[in-house]
């Protein structure tokens, strides 16, 4: 398996590389910022970048979609619901800038269930919305990607247009927390965590498992 971290862009989005050291197939997921830093990690996998998987549309997770494509022919993969903030820089969150954020289009459309395959190695769709409404999460074995849903001791905002604290409590207790509690939680800001861990020591949730 590969899986690769690094941490972009001004609000330190954690980019995820994984995919199959077999068949060196990779998506990359969450490309919010500093491309050519991300290029020069896929450049050294010397692996065929599928996928590019955006978690939710805000900027910060999206900022490097554009460079990524068109380096490496990748499909853009995002939710429906968070599709037009790829497009749209008032609905991402970035028309305040000096440069505005847009992506191309997405290439494929993202629903719960669906499964993204690299290889021998499948990512599992789960739609975590309340973040935004296409938040989405990821798993494979051993292992979720788990956007800004879920953090290490903490959860993402709520605080913008389309969040909502309440949905995005029951994503995170409903569709996350019942996973085995010895999955690792790979988020999209911030260390990585357990499953385990964060029904004990979440101040959001600890008090309810």
């Amino acid at each position: 398996m590969i899986l690769e971290r690094i941490v972009v862009g001004d609000l330190e989005t954690n980019c995820y590389i994984f995919g199959s050291l077999k068949e060196k197939e990779v998506a990359v997921i969450d490309p919010g910022g500093s491309p050519e830093q991300i290029l020069s990690v896929l450049y050294g996998l010397t692996a065929q970048v599928r996928y590019i998987v955006n978690t939710h549309g805000h900027m910060d997770h999206i900022a490097a979609n554009r460079q990524i494509k068109r380096r490496t022919g990748a499909k853009i993969c995002i939710h429906r619901a968070d599709s037009e903030m790829l497009i749209d820089a008032r609905k991402n969150f970035s028309d305040l800038l000096a440069v505005p954020v847009t992506s191309p289009p997405a290439d494929r459309f993202l629903e719960a269930e669906d499964i993204i395959r690299l290889g021998e190695l499948e990512l599992k769709v789960i739609h975590t919305p309340g973040h935004s409404p296409g938040g989405i999460s990821l798993v494979s074995d051993g292992l979720v990607f788990t956007g800004d849903a879920l953090f290490a001791g903490s959860i993402g905002r709520w605080d913008f247009p389309g969040a909502s604290y309440n949905l995005l409590l029951a994503s995170v207790r409903n569709k996350l927390l019942v996973l085995s509690e010895d999955m690792i939680i790979y988020p999209g800001h911030g260390p990585i965590s357990t499953i385990g861990a964060e029904r004990r020591e979440n101040p959001f949730f600890a008090s309810r498992w």
